[in-house]
């Protein structure tokens, strides 16, 4: 047994949150170029795997940032915006996946600082 406390919460949609942002930011490289799919398909997978979390932690309002990224960024049905257009959602998109990310959390079940119940 360790003496360090263990967190209260946890923060499960921080790591894919932070991965939606750089696939967020390193598709504005890529906007108008050949990879842009592939950036489509990951932005838009993260920011379902982002919302499913937020969903678990019954933070259901985190989805209306996600959603938007979901629809924007669909491969299957992609929509067509301009170049400096694109460039901004990636932008908005990025803090989107941030700020969901760190505020997202469920409480730690392995907390062991909790008192026992009597």
């Amino acid at each position: 047994m360790t003496s360090y406390p263990t967190p209260a919460f946890r923060r499960t949609a921080l790591a894919p949150a932070i991965l939606g942002a750089i696939a967020a930011l390193a598709g504005v490289a890529l906007v108008d170029g050949d990879g842009f799919t592939i950036i489509r398909f990951v932005v838009c997978i993260l920011a379902l795997i982002v919302g499913w979390f937020a969903i678990q932690a019954r933070q259901w309002w985190w989805l209306v940032l996600l959603a938007p990224i979901v629809v924007a960024w669909n491969p299957v049905l992609p929509i067509e915006l301009a170049h400096d257009t694109w460039l901004l959602l990636h932008y908005l998109a990025a803090a989107a996946f941030i700020a969901t990310g760190v505020f997202v959390k469920v409480r730690n079940p392995d907390d062991r600082n909790q008192r026992p119940a009597r």
